[in-house]
C-alpha cells in the first residue's frame, strides 16, 4: 500500500496511465434526480403511465428553459440499469449514505453561477422542480461546478449516459482517487468524455461529487465492468481504500 498526500493506493502494480484531462468548464450545472418508478432488479424495465407523462412535461419545460440565452442545454434522462460498481463502503455508512436509485435525471448547463441562482427562481424551473417533488418517492437537487473534465459530454445523439453518485468521507480524497482511477476507464472502455460535478459551497448535497459521461453503446462499458478483474482490483479497491463509494446508474436520453 502506498499513501501519497490525500490518496491511498492499493494494487499499485496495476498502475494505469494518468487520465487525459482538459480544462474544466467554467459553466455551472443544475442536476435534478428523482425516484419515480421503483425497481426490484438492476434493470429499469417498466415505464409507468405517470412516468411517461412526467417525462413529457419535463422535456417541455427543459425546451422552454433552453430558450434562455444563458442556458447552454437542458437534458432529460431515463434510467436503463444499475451496473456493477456499487462500493462496499456503503454497507459501513448505512446511516450516512443516500443510496441512489434515481430513474429520472435532468441536467441543466448554464453559463454562470449567478444565472443558475436566478434560474432556480424562474417560474418554469419551479414548475419542473415541483412536479418532480410531487411525483417522486425521493429527489435530489444540486447546483455544481465542473471540478475535472476528460471532454465535453455529447447530449445531441443517443448513447449510454452515466451519472455516478459518489459518497466520500473526504471530498479531496474523492477527487484524487477519481483522477487516479479514471485512466482505467480511458483505456478499458475508450472513454473520451467526462464532466465531474462538484456541489457548490453551501449546497445541501448527499453526494460528494457526481460524475457524468457517455458511451455509444452498452457493449462499450458493461462487459468491462462485469468481466475485467481490474475493475475491482484497480478501481473499486482504490475507492474503498480512500473511503469512497460509487453508486453508478446508466441512463438514456428520454
Amino acid at each position: 500500500m502506498n499513501t501519497n498526500s490525500k490518496l491511498t493506493i492499493v494494487n499499485q502494480h496495476l498502475n494505469y496511465d494518468n487520465v487525459t484531462l482538459i480544462a474544466p468548464s467554467t459553466h455551472t450545472f443544475i442536476h435534478l434526480a428523482a425516484v419515480i418508478d421503483t425497481a426490484s432488479f438492476p434493470f429499469f424495465l417498466s415505464l409507468s403511465k405517470r412516468k411517461k407523462q412526467l417525462i413529457q412535461q419535463c422535456k417541455q419545460w427543459c425546451q422552454k428553459l433552453a430558450e434562455y440565452p444563458d442556458v447552454v442545454e437542458a437534458t432529460v434522462f431515463k434510467a436503463l440499469l444499475i451496473p456493477p460498481g456499487r462500493g462496499k463502503l456503503l454497507h459501513e455508512r448505512t446511516n450516512k449514505a443516500l443510496i441512489s436509485k434515481f430513474d429520472l435525471a435532468i441536467l441543466i448547463e448554464v453559463k454562470s453561477e449567478a444565472f443558475a441562482a436566478k434560474l432556480k427562481q424562474d417560474a418554469t424551473f419551479l414548475s419542473l422542480q415541483t412536479a418532480l417533488e410531487q411525483a417522486a418517492e425521493q429527489t435530489h437537487f444540486v447546483t455544481a461546478s465542473n471540478a475535472r473534465r476528460i471532454g465535453p459530454v455529447d447530449h445531441n445523439q443517443p448513447g449510454v449516459f452515466l451519472f455516478n453518485y459518489f459518497y466520500a468521507d473526504d471530498v479531496q480524497q474523492n477527487l484524487a482517487v477519481w483522477k487516479y482511477t479514471a485512466g482505467w476507464f480511458e483505456k478499458e472502455t475508450h472513454l473520451n468524455n467526462s464532466t465531474l460535478l462538484l456541489p457548490l459551497s453551501g449546497e445541501n448535497s448527499s453526494y460528494s461529487v457526481i460524475n457524468h459521461c457517455r458511451w455509444d453503446k452498452l457493449r462499450d462499458i458493461l462487459p468491462a465492468l462485469i468481466f475485467k478483474k481490474t475493475f475491482q482490483q484497480y478501481v473499486l479497491d482504490n475507492f474503498y481504500a480512500n473511503q469512497v463509494a460509487a453508486m453508478p446508474i446508466l441512463y438514456q436520453l428520454a
